[in-house]
Parts: C-alpha cells; structure tokens; sequence
C-alpha cells in the first residue's frame, strides 16, 4: 500500500506545472515623504509604520501548496540567498514606489529570475513596467487576475498581461491576508481593509479609477476573521483600516461597527484603529459614536483647500456641503483626532492659497496636515482634461510632497511652489506647531473605551524621555512644552497619550520641511533653466531659419 501512495505522490509531482513553486515577495522602497515617519519610528524602535497588505493579501489568493517568503524593501534589502532561492518573483507598488520598483526588478532580472508585477502603479502605466523587464502584468484587482496569472503560469506561459477588462470583484470572498508572512516587530501599525471604491467624484483623485465609484465591502466575519488572525499570532496595538473612504457604504460599515464594538469588548480592547474618510462623516454622529466605541481614535480627512470655488471646480462638493470648520470641529470634539489633507495648485486658484490653508489649519487647530502641490495621476478624470489641453508635462505624475506639479497650472508654477513651501515650513515650525497640538487637545473629546491595563515597552519609554529632552530642555520650545503639557494633564487628562504622541510627530516634521525647501527649489531651479533654453530656442529659431533660407 506504501508504495502505491509513494507512486501517485511521484505521478502529482511529474505533472506538468505542479510543483511546490518558491515565490519571493517583494515590496519596493518608499521614498522619504511625509509619511515615512522615520524619525519617529527611530525613537520607539520600528523600520516602517505600516506592512504590505496587497502582497499579504495576493500571497493568501495564491495556490497555497506554493512557498512563499516576503521581503520589504523599507526594513532590509533581499538578501542572495533569497534571489537564489525563489522561482518567481512578484512585487507590487504604488506610484510614489516607482523609482525603486524598476531597481527591484533589474535586480531579479539580475539574478534570472521570472518577475510579476501588479498594484495601483502597474494598473495606472504597466507600460513603464515592460519597459523596466517585467514579464507579467498582473494588473487590477487580484481576485480577479491572478487566478488567470495561476493558469498561464501552469500551462508553462513565460510572460502575460491579466486584466479584469473594468469587472471589478466581490471583497467578500476575498480570503485572509497572510500576516504569518510579516516581521511583525518592523511595523508600528497593521492594516486591515474592510472596502474597496468611494462614491464622491473627485476630477483629481485615482481610488475611482481604480476601485470605482460602487463601494463593495467585506462581511462584519470576514473582518473579525482577519482581527483574529492578528491576534493570534500576538499583534497588539494600532490597525489602520486602509479602505480609501471608510463611510463610502454607510449601511455596511454600521453593520460592520455593531459586531466589531462586541468583538473589542470581549477581547479587552487589543486594537486601536485609525481610518481614512470623507468630511460627511461629520453629518452622522451615530457613526462617529459607533466608531468610537469599536476605538477609533483618528481619521485621515481630505479637506484639500478652504476656497470654495477651487472644492466646486475639482467636484469635491461633499466639502461644500456644511461649513469646514465647524464639520472638523465637530468630529474633534466627539473624540476623533483628525488628520486632514490639503492641495495647492488648482484651476482658477488665487494667489495666497498657501496662507489660506495656513489660516485654516490654525482656526482648526489641526495638528497634523499633510501637504502637496496639485498632481493629475494617471487616467483621473483631471489627467483626461488636462491631456485634451496640452497642458500634462509628466504623464505618471507622483504624489509626494517634494515634487513639483506635473502639467501646467493656470497660474505661474513658481508662485505655487514658493507658497507651497512657505506654508509647509509655517505648519511644521516647532513653536507654532507646539501651540496648536496644545489647542487641538483641549477641545478633542476623550476616548469612550479603556483598553486593558499594560505597561509600556521600553522604547516607548525611552522615546519620551528623548522627547522631553530634546523639546523640553535642549530646544527653545522649553517653556511652551512644560507649560502645554501640564495644562493637558489638569484640563483633559485622558487625551495625554495621544497628545504626548502627536508632539513626537514634529521630531519628523522638522527634518521633512527643510527637505521639501532644498527639493523643491532644486526643481525650481532646474525648471527655469529649462523655461529659459526653451525662450532662447525660440528667439534664436527665425534667425537660423533665416540662415538658412539665404545661404548659398
């Protein structure tokens, strides 16, 4: 009997594209931005703050039965042994990854090996990936391709393009990431996504493009199937939930909230959530209390400008609807940090946006803004427009905060970048930070729920003491840091945390306005020089055609 089991395992594994495939999973570096938090993870001993979900996530649709490691760039560098090792290489990236996606598979290629691609950057140009030596395109929603990726893989095909052709997928049969995959220690946060797409139709935004206009979401199982994975393998602390409009399906995600607020209760509160959603999450306070009690305790908000003629023209009228000021204030005061986004650069903007936004930022109190000059990506509808006009000088664009606009603006592009970098060096100047971080949490309204007493690691300690070192002793800021502190402690006691995290936040900040000065104006510069050979070619041109008519 022994050797009839022994014969038809030898039979499986001589078919024809069975075998226990080696995939190496690799996951390109981002470059410094303002989310790259390095020098705050330095301090409480992390290399990156989220992990890779999309790979995660394509690991677990993959056949099972193949072997799979996975390597981020951001943490170390894959090694020699891991090129030998794998048979097939796959990587995925977003745009702003595209420098070090292209090194990621010169290296692979280096080394032999087969290399797939796939991810919101191939998607949007998986021409550029061709060209870089990519060998499959695994484009759009992998629940969709990558099973017809599996079927050519098999069938001994050594290249590919696997388009869903605009059918977008249902999440809920989407299965479990492989967190088992991940050097958990690395990371500050885990990701977990509960929907795909957003219902508004921003001209300058991408997440419609790829994800449409119809929010699908998971099953409240599904979700709690994923929180109990990471917390079985011992993950404790911050999950961001990535979906790009958290509220786009208002009735699901109450559903979603209703199950997990249980979940929480019963497992002693092990995860603190933070989210991404549009401004009318502050016409629902029956979502926020929700939310609140599942223990959310921020919310990225896209608020991009506070001119409403700019809202109108980019088709974020969800931003007009109620007044900004007073829907961030609302949302701040139940007890949801907000982070919120701003854009300059817009059609028909006026001069002096960039002091508006400073303006804006100050009246709110808002803490943490992120900040960046108007970039039309791939196949938005602003990209469309803009190519009919001849106005795109850069057709992939790039979405960090150190690059300069990539179409022509309808007002002189040095006017926005010299605005753009004076606002961002006002927000981030440590005294005016300090004060607005001491205003945002007096009004901020203190968490709903109590996570299970423990105590705080070691490097968290160490970062504490390192900041008050550094912002209550060695800086000027000493005064101001002592005096908000301990005015938190007696007016708002139970945001202290928080508030004492979102100070560390400027040890980053610092550092990332004087690289956006020096980038920026080294584009700058280089951008006149290009404006001024242009003039001179066009002053010089009649004269070398007059040359050349008269010539001999």
């Amino acid at each position: 009997m022994l050797r009839y089991i022994w014969l038809i395992l030898l039979i499986l594994s001589t078919r024809k594209g069975y075998q226990r495939l080696n995939v190496l999973l690799v996951y390109p570096e981002f470059p410094k931005t303002f989310w790259s938090y390095e020098k705050i993870l330095e301090l409480v001993n992390r290399k990156v703050l989220l992990p890779p979900l999309g790979l995660v996530t394509v690991a677990a649709i993959l056949p099972q039965d193949w072997n799979f490691k996975l390597v981020d760039v951001n943490i170390r560098p894959v090694s020699d042994q891991e090129w030998l090792w794998a048979d097939l290489v796959i990587m995925s990236a977003m745009i702003v990854q595209k420098d070090d996606i292209v090194r990621q598979i010169n290296l692979a290629k280096r080394h032999g090996k087969p290399v797939a691609v796939g991810g919101p950057y191939p998607s949007s140009t998986p021409e550029e990936l061709v060209a870089a030596g990519a060998d499959y395109l695994i484009l759009d929603e992998g629940e969709i391709t990558l099973p017809l990726f599996v079927e050519a893989w098999q069938r001994g095909e050594t290249g590919g393009r696997f388009s869903s052709d605009g059918v977008k997928p249902d999440v809920s049969t989407t299965p479990i990431p492989r967190y088992d995959l991940l050097e958990l220690s690395a990371y500050d946060s885990m990701s977990v996504q509960f929907s795909r797409g957003c219902p508004f139709q921003c001209e300058f935004c991408d997440i419609i493009v790829l994800y449409g206009r119809k929010p699908r979401t998971k099953t409240p199982d599904q979700l709690i199937g994923e929180l109990n994975c990471l917390f079985d393998i011992g993950w404790r602390g911050g999950v961001f939930m990535v979906d790009d409009n958290f509220i786009g399906n208002k009735r699901n995600v109450k559903r979603m909230l209703t199950v997990l607020e249980q979940w929480q209760k019963v497992h002693g509160y092990p995860f603190r959530f933070d989210t991404e959603a549009s401004l009318d999450l502050a016409d629902d306070q029956e979502l926020i209390d929700q939310m609140l009690a599942c223990n959310f305790a921020a919310v990225f908000m896209g608020i991009e400008t506070p001119d409403t003629d700019s809202l109108a023209a980019t088709m974020k009228f969800q931003n007009t609807r109620s007044p900004l000021l007073e829907s961030v204030d609302r949302v701040t005061r139940s007890g949801l940090r907000v982070i919120a986004g701003f854009i300059i650069g817009f059609d028909g903007e006026k001069e002096g946006a960039g002091q508006r936004i400073v303006a804006f930022s100050e009246a709110a109190a808002i803490p943490t803004t992120t900040f960046a000059m108007l970039q039309a990506l791939p196949h938005t509808a602003l990209w469309h427009r803009l190519e009919k006009e001849g106005r795109l000088i850069d057709k992939v664009g790039n979405i960090n905060q150190t690059t300069l606009m990539n179409f022509v603006p309808t007002r002189p592009v040095e006017d926005i970048a010299k605005e753009y970098v004076e606002a961002f060096c006002q927000l981030y100047e440590p005294h005016r930070y300090l004060d607005r971080v001491h205003r945002y949490f007096l009004k901020l309204g203190p968490p709903r729920v109590r996570s299970a007493f423990k105590l705080p690691e070691r490097a968290v300690v160490r970062a504490l003491l390192i900041v008050c070192w550094r912002q209550g002793l060695k800086r000027s800021t000493r005064w101001a840091f002592w005096h908000h502190l301990f005015h938190i402690l007696w007016a708002n006691p139970k945001v202290a945390e928080q508030y004492l995290a979102v100070c560390a936040h400027n040890e980053h900040f610092m550092d990332y306005r004087d690289i956006v000065r020096l980038q920026i104006e080294n584009q700058l510069a280089a951008y006149g020089h290009q404006q001024a050979q242009a003039r001179q070619a066009l002053i010089d041109r009649p004269r070398i055609e007059n040359a050349t008519v008269t010539s001999p």
